[in-house]
């Protein structure tokens, strides 16, 4: 669903695991007091990587990011929050899909302002990739 007012609309709430929330503050805001949206992306990227950390029982490292949709603004005081929802686990890779929810100070629904696939690596303590350990069931919500 695109359309984030009709998502709300419609009782729609996040999904996933709950990986990071932070308040939005005036320092993160962009020349027309907007949050910049680099900030949002450094959010979600946190988080993804503290899921695909948990998924991939080891360090990992962002690879790629796709798929950005840039929904709505954030602004100052807005509680944002990052859920991830595993895509899928390669050999080395892992592909999360986060979603940033806002909710306004007098909002009652949280909104989606931003969503994108992300792909992290496992590595071990030489920073090179290595496999999965795939022994027990990805956490997939």
């Amino acid at each position: 669903m695109t359309d984030t007012s009709a998502a709300s609309a419609l009782g729609a709430e996040p999904k996933g695991d709950l990986c990071i929330r932070t308040l939005a503050m005036p320092a993160d805001t962009n020349a027309n007091g907007d949050i910049f949206g680099g900030w949002l992306l450094s959010q979600m990227d946190v988080g993804g990587g503290v899921f695909a950390s948990k998924v991939a029982k080891s360090r990992t490292v962002t690879v790629a990011i796709e798929a950005m949709n840039f929904r709505k603004a954030v602004y100052v005081g807005d509680l944002v929050s990052v859920h991830a929802n595993l895509v899928r686990i390669g050999r080395t890779s892992i592909t999360v899909h986060l979603e940033a929810w806002v909710l306004r100070r007098k909002a009652l629904e949280p909104i989606l302002v931003t969503d994108g696939n992300f792909t992290y690596v496992s590595i071990d303590d030489e920073g090179k990739p290595q496999a999965i350990r795939k022994a027990d069931p990805p956490i997939m919500t």
